[in-house]
Parts: C-alpha cells; sequence; structure tokens
C-alpha cells in the first residue's frame, strides 16, 4: 500500500463519525500513523505529527456546517504540508545545472528531463557527459538529448571531467541551460568527491542538484546531508515517485535535512517532471483534484504533440478530432498519474493499464480508416468496412466495434455539455482562476 492509499483509507474510517472525541481521534491517529509509518516515513515525525492533531483537534470546537471527516481531512493536510516542505520556483534565466547522485536514482534521465523542461521555456538547453565510468552513459545521454531535442557534449573514451567540462563550455556557449550530468557510485566515496569538487570548480554551477530515488525511503535524507556536505547543494529531485510506496518518506526525510525539493519525477517519459509543490502532492495523495496542473499537462502534451492549439479545441467530435484527443492524452504520461490529478487515486491498476492499452489500439484503429470514415462515422455501420479496418489495424472486429460505441456514447456526453448550461457551470467551479 502507498502512502496515498493509506491516507485516504485511514480518513475514510472518519466518514460515518458524527462527533469528534478522544475516541475517533486516537483511532483514527493509529490508522495515519500505520500509513505513515508503512510509507518510511520517520517515525518520530510521525509521532510528532500525530500528536498535534490530537492536541488541537480535542482542544478546538468543530466549525458550524463542516463534517469531521472534512475537518480532520483539512487538518492532515495541513501538517503534511509542513512536513513535506516548501514549493519551489526556479528563475527562468540562464544557468549551469549540476546533477549528482548515486547508481539508479535515475540522475542520466533526470538531466534530460530538465533539459527539456528549460527549453519548453525559451532557454536553448544542452547536456554535457561527465559520466566516464558506467558502460554505455555516455550513449544513453546521447539518445535522450536527441529525444528532447537538446544540445549535446561529451568526448568519448576521454576520463578527465575538467577537460570535459572546460570543452564544452567553449562548444556549448551560444546554449542558455547547460546540465552536467555526473558519474555515480554506490555509495559517496572520496573518489566520487573529489571528482564532483573538481567538477564544481571547472564547471562553476548556478544549481546543484541531487537525484534521489523515492525508494530509498529514510535514507534520502541522510543522502541529502552527505551530499550537501561534500558539495553546498542547492535542491534535490526526487524521482519515481510514480509508483513508489516510500516516496512519502523520501520527501520527508530531505525536508527534515533542510534541503530544499526542486523537482520530482512522476513517470518514464520526458515531460513526467514537475515542479515541487507540497500543497499538490499532498492533495494528490488525499484525493484532491488538481485541475490546474492537469491543463498544464495538456497544454504541454498539445505542444509536444506537435498539434495547433485551435486543433485541439472540437468543434464537432469525429473520429479525426478524436484521433487529436487520443495524441494528446497519449504525451500526457501515465493514466494513473493523470487520473490522480483528477481525484480519482484509486482506480486498479490494472484498470488504468488496461485503459493506456486501449488508447494504442483506438489509435492504430483510427489510423486505419480513411479520411471520409473519420469524418463520418456513420459510415462504419458497414460489417466490410469494420473487417477491413480490423486487418489494417491488426485487431479484431470486436475491438474495433468497441471504439465505435465508446466513440458513441461519448459524443452523446459531448454533445449535452454543448447544451447544458447547468452543466459547464458546473465543471467551471474547478477551472483555475
Amino acid at each position: 500500500m502507498d502512502l496515498g492509499e493509506g491516507l485516504r483509507k485511514a480518513i475514510a474510517r472518519l466518514s460515518g463519525a458524527t462527533i469528534i472525541d478522544s475516541k475517533t481521534i486516537r483511532e483514527f491517529n493509529k490508522e495515519l500513523q500505520r500509513a505513515l509509518i508503512s510509507a518510511d516515513v520517520d517515525v518520530g515525525l510521525t509521532f510528532s505529527l500525530t500528536r498535534k492533531i490530537e492536541d488541537v483537534a480535542l482542544k478546538e470546537n468543530l466549525p458550524d456546517g463542516v463534517s469531521p471527516k472534512d475537518y480532520i481531512t483539512n487538518m492532515v493536510y495541513d501538517e503534511l504540508v509542513a512536513l513535506m516542505g516548501e514549493r519551489y520556483e526556479p528563475e527562468i534565466k540562464p544557468k549551469r545545472i549540476l546533477l549528482l547522485g548515486l547508481y539508479g536514482s535515475g540522475k542520466t534521465t533526470t538531466s534530460a528531463k530538465l533539459a527539456k523542461f528549460y527549453q519548453d521555456r525559451g532557454l536553448g538547453s544542452a547536456l554535457i557527459a561527465c559520466d566516464v565510468y558506467r558502460p554505455a552513459a555516455y550513449e544513453q545521454l546521447e539518445t535522450l538529448a536527441k529525444q528532447a531535442g537538446v544540445g549535446f557534449f561529451g568526448i568519448k573514451g576521454e576520463t578527465d571531467v575538467r577537460k570535459i567540462v572546460a570543452e564544452a563550455r567553449r562548444t556549448l556557449k551560444d546554449k542558455k541551460v547547460l546540465i552536467c550530468d555526473t558519474s555515480g557510485r554506490n555509495a559517496l566515496d572520496s573518489e566520487l568527491i573529489d571528482e564532483l569538487k573538481a567538477i564544481n570548480e571547472e564547471f562553476e554551477p548556478d544549481e546543484k542538484l541531487l537525484v534521489i530515488n523515492a525508494d530509498t525511503g529514510q535514507v534520502a535524507g541522510k543522502q541529502a546531508r552527505e551530499f550537501d556536505a561534500a558539495v553546498k547543494l542547492t535542491g534535490v529531485v526526487v524521482t519515481k515517485l510514480d509508483g513508489s510506496g516510500k516516496g512519502g518518506g523520501a520527501l520527508s526525510a530531505v525536508s527534515a535535512a533542510h534541503v530544499n525539493i526542486a523537482f520530482i519525477g512522476t513517470g518514464e517519459k520526458l515531460n513526467a517532471i514537475e515542479l515541487y509543490d507540497s500543497k499538490k502532492f499532498v492533495g494528490r495523495l488525499l484525493g484532491i483534484p488538481d485541475i490546474a496542473s492537469l491543463i498544464t499537462h495538456v497544454q504541454d502534451a498539445i505542444k509536444e504533440a506537435n498539434i495547433r492549439p485551435e486543433d485541439a479545441e472540437i468543434e464537432e467530435l469525429n473520429f479525426s478530432t478524436f484521433y487529436t484527443q487520443l495524441k494528446t492524452l497519449n504525451k500526457m504520461g501515465s493514466m494513473k498519474n493523470i487520473l490522480g490529478m483528477l481525484g480519482a487515486p484509486d482506480v486498479p491498476k490494472e484498470v488504468s493499464e488496461q485503459s493506456e492499452e486501449k488508447i494504442k489500439k483506438y489509435k492504430s484503429i483510427i489510423d486505419s480508416m480513411t479520411k471520409e470514415e473519420r469524418e463520418n462515422g456513420s459510415l462504419l455501420s458497414s460489417s466490410s468496412r469494420i473487417k477491413r479496418i480490423a486487418i489494417g489495424s491488426g485487431t479484431t472486429e470486436k475491438q474495433v466495434r468497441d471504439l465505435i460505441s465508446d466513440f458513441n456514447k461519448m459524443k452523446k456526453v459531448y454533445s449535452r455539455f454543448k447544451t447544458d448550461r447547468n452543466m459547464r457551470k458546473q465543471f467551471s467551479r474547478f477551472m483555475p482562476k
């Protein structure tokens, strides 16, 4: 069970409560402690948080019109936000960023994600290959740079990191953001510290970001303190937060080490990186919709899919416009992450994985349609057309019919949305102001 699931189950136990008394709070705190500790949050921090919740809940009167569940949910939200650290807002300006981390942290992929992040914001970016020991590290970073559409520099076979950095700074002087990927180890030893200090002196970075895998849990705090003592960090990137049960432990441990969390990685795709905002993170843990982030993801996905914004707006829903929406959805990252933003994080994993597979099949099926069929779905009542599309897309006739059925249901909802003012008004409440 991950942290979010544990928190939501603890809060669900309050659904039938009509009053807040010591018994209610203590039973809730036991569930909360179990959820936090199983997610590898420090025991001391856990008990400090639950004591504070008990003290406040039993001393304050329940406000009129507020249910015990909503009242305590809000209290848990505030305390977890305080536990998880401050929001990070980077300056969008030319800079040099040094990435550090141990083996398996996701450092190389993160470097490409960061380069894309800044390039998408108008700052031409490039990656520098200074991981001179790991086999194929040079090739991996070069491939990722091409995928991200950013610059790349490295000297294959060279082990003098000072030489690589000095040459990179001369070669990439037209780039606004330079990101240096460095070697890792199984632990921070004197050899790695000396190498990082050499790069630090030659590169003169504006930011030094430690990359930590969320699976490390409480150990993340120890890593942050050790690297900070060695090279004075400016922030931490916590990766693999899309599936880690120890994500809360890693974030709280880093915050307790008094090092800022800068970014979080939420998936494998190059756009699966977010500025850290403890309010949004805790909100998703508790199942609170994050519509503002969802809209940002949609806008970024539209750009990445090379779709003109006006084409993403549907005037008439047909298979052509539906295909545009599928392309956008495919660029938005994992279905689990999207459902979390919508406030539905507890959809079973097998269901979200089936949804991702279904999107891929639907795209293949629409690819096999003619232009006329895409624009006029009524043509698809023909069995011969369905059979031809199934063969062309490598699917079954049943899967083609499933798509047509799902599409027709969606079209009915869309038609209702266009004509029902009250429905549009209800939806507009969730839109960012």
